[in-house]
């Protein structure tokens, strides 16, 4: 029996040996990617919204989402250890009182977390004490995605601001923006490019049949470095909730709210594109 509820995150480990996932039915499980097999049940008080496993696959961490009395927890357990998934207590949990976390990724060296809120805030959270060593405020609105560069360098977010910025992993120093008209929910970058692709479109509950001819739902490139776009996929008849290239950069995925997830393999011109400042 797998979750009750809407699964809000999913990420493998390095050796995708074991998937974690999340969700709305108040538990984080962890699995066998092979046998399909739980391995195990994490309870929580709300919703989960983002999981992750470090660089390592030894340690996870999971937030949940500020509802039904419950304030916003980052959580964190070590796989190791036997007795805290058995006693379902992790060995840190980390209170986000203000704005809930709706996007989070491990940092370099899994020595950190960065957390996007609802506020549009940034935050990077100590993996070893849960204090925010840095924190800043580059998006006005909620941060829907969080993506890192191969190299863990550099991350891009997506925002409901219909922006997607390009940040500096150590010092959150703010680099680029990538400006569109509506809303942004998920960017990714190339992993051998200076290429970023962001997906999109407005919220669902305000989408209508002229939509689709309008072009809102394609998913867009931009140069990395120039922040300017040079190409648009058609496909979705819906907004696009999440984006990620193939790790060989030869191609990119993109999952709707059309119910499709779109695989495209890039043309020969791709590879031969030279941007003309």
């Amino acid at each position: 029996m797998g979750h009750t509820g809407a699964v809000w995150c999913v990420d493998a480990d390095w050796d995708t040996k074991h998937v974690l996932t999340g969700s709305a039915d108040n538990s984080c499980r962890l699995w066998d990617c092979e046998t399909g097999k739980q391995l195990a049940l994490l309870k929580t008080n709300s919703a989960v919204r983002t999981c992750g496993f470090d660089f390592g696959g030894n340690i996870i961490m999971f937030s949940t989402d500020k509802q039904m009395g419950y304030q916003c927890f980052v959580s964190f357990f070590d796989l190791r250890d036997p007795s805290q998934i058995d006693s379902n207590e992790p060995y840190m949990k980390i209170p986000c009182s203000d704005s809930k976390i709706t996007s989070a990724v491990w940092g370099p060296l899994g020595e950190c977390i960065i957390a996007g809120h609802e506020s549009g805030e940034l935050n990077q959270y100590s993996a070893k004490s849960g204090e925010v060593l840095v924190n800043v405020k580059e998006h006005s609105r909620q941060i829907n995605d969080i993506q890192l560069s191969r190299d863990m360098t550099m991350f891009v977010t997506a925002s409901k601001d219909n922006t997607s910025k390009l940040f500096d992993s150590t010092t959150l120093e703010h680099q680029k923006t990538f400006r569109t008209e509506r809303p942004v929910n998920s960017a990714a970058l190339s992993p051998n490019y200076d290429h970023v692709v962001l997906g999109g479109g407005q919220e669902a509950m305000d989408v209508t049949t002229t939509s689709t001819r309008i072009g809102k739902f394609e998913a867009r490139f931009f140069h990395l470095a120039f922040e300017e776009e040079f190409g648009r996929v058609k496909g979705h008849f819906g907004p696009i909730n999440s984006v990620a290239f193939h790790p060989d950069g030869k191609s990119y995925s993109s999952g709707g709210e059309d119910g499709y997830v779109r695989i495209h393999y890039f043309d020969p011109q791709y590879f031969e594109f030279e941007f003309e400042a």
